[in-house]
């Protein structure tokens, strides 16, 4: 519709008091400038339409349309800064359609930026939470806001776990967005193990589950040296289960993935009765008690004191849920077989037993020595 654009704060006014009437459509001459005396008004589409048909014989020179569109695209021109003091022709549902458009993409832009800001967020906590830090910020925003198909972001770190050799984790970090929610999600890490001994590098990649707790990179390093880790994971009806999981480095999938070995709940480890076997000085306090198994669950080369013959001594130890047990090393990471183990417990067990037995005989002396004495006074105690 071609208004006058002087009129239009009037043809408004007139349009809302017509609506307030019952008045629902409007028809309009289109080849001329339309003021509130050119347009007029009717209760029902058909009203508006055989009005438009009972003009001229050009079919465009009468046209309909619902009088809340009309009163819309005036309020949105009337409001969009337009100078409405210069008698002109206007265009308002161009100039209407203009500004749908433009409001449309800033509000487009305003949702994806809080989409942006929500999905960063999201990758942030994801990687917080998979170990590695708040490092990523800058990158992830930058390939977020680049809109590719899929980024990946690297990262190197050492390892050394309180061990004297220094093992460097070169992780690969894998991202793709989602087709249906333009989100990007953060999928897997490829590792690169490369051993300080000059050893061949071990490659593994873990993937990222979103129903239950994924595995840390630290985590991922101790599979890598061959340690287990306790998880708990989902099965595909998303009942909770927990499980150790152990690299199983002789058997490997298509892509090359080793497979994850897994002892359910049900294989009957119980990581805490294998530590208590031990005379590990931290049993003796529940919170070190707590730390020492937990470090142990995150499948860590733990270090303890132990006490044998009264003497205390560091050494470490891992969890074997493979074999019910744990791995014991000295204090230069020497493997500690079964048997020594036994040897430790049944030394601090006999000298145990060797302190009950003094304390035993020391009592029985004093008891004795007791009685000679009760002797002694009485021979001494006058007759009456």
């Amino acid at each position: 519709m071609t208004i006058n654009i002087a009129e239009a704060e009037m043809l408004l006014s007139y349009a809302e008091e017509m609506a307030s009437y019952g008045y629902r459509y409007a028809a309009y001459p289109v080849n001329k400038v339309n003021d509130s005396y050119t347009v007029e008004f009717f209760r029902t589409l058909e009203g508006a339409e055989d009005h438009c048909l009972g003009g001229p014989d050009d079919a465009g020179y009468l046209k309909s349309l619902s009088v809340n569109s009309l009163i819309n695209d005036l309020n949105m021109v009337l409001h969009s800064g337009v100078d409405t003091s210069r008698n002109e022709s206007f265009d308002i549902n161009s100039y209407a359609k203009m500004l749908k458009e433009k409001k449309e993409i800033l509000d487009n832009n305003s949702n994806t930026k809080t989409m942006n800001e929500k999905n960063l967020e999201y990758l942030k906590d994801q990687l917080k939470y998979t170990g590695f830090g708040e490092t990523f910020d800058a990158e992830l925003r930058e390939n977020v806001l680049k809109g590719d198909k899929d980024f990946k972001i690297m990262h190197t770190g050492i390892m050394n776990n309180g061990l004297p050799n220094k093992d460097t984790l070169i992780v690969e970090l894998n991202f793709k967005r989602s087709e249906q929610t333009d989100m990007y999600f953060f999928n897997s890490y490829h590792v690169n193990l490369q051993k300080e001994e000059n050893k061949p590098c071990l490659e593994q990649t873990f993937y990222i589950n979103k129903d239950s707790a994924s595995i840390t990179m630290k985590e991922a390093y101790n599979l890598m040296e061959g340690r287990s880790v306790n998880k708990e994971l989902k099965n595909k009806e998303g009942e909770s289960y927990n499980c150790w999981l152990k690299i199983n480095f002789k058997e490997s999938d298509s892509q090359g993935n080793f497979k994850l070995n897994q002892y359910h709940q049900n294989y009957g480890y119980d990581l805490e009765a294998s530590v208590a076997k031990h005379s590990i000085k931290e049993l003796n306090t529940p919170q070190y008690k707590d730390d020492l198994l937990n470090s142990l669950k995150k499948g860590n080369l733990q270090s303890a004191t132990f006490v044998v013959g009264g003497v205390e001594s560091k050494m470490y130890v891992e969890a074997n849920p493979q074999f019910k047990t744990v791995n014991v090393y000295d204090a230069n990471f020497q493997r500690i077989n079964h048997r020594e183990s036994k040897e430790e417990k049944k030394a601090e067990s006999q000298k145990e037993s060797v302190s009950k037995d003094n304390k035993q005989s020391s009592d029985s002396d004093e008891g004795d020595s007791g009685k000679k004495d009760n002797k002694v006074k009485k021979r001494k105690s006058p007759s009456l």
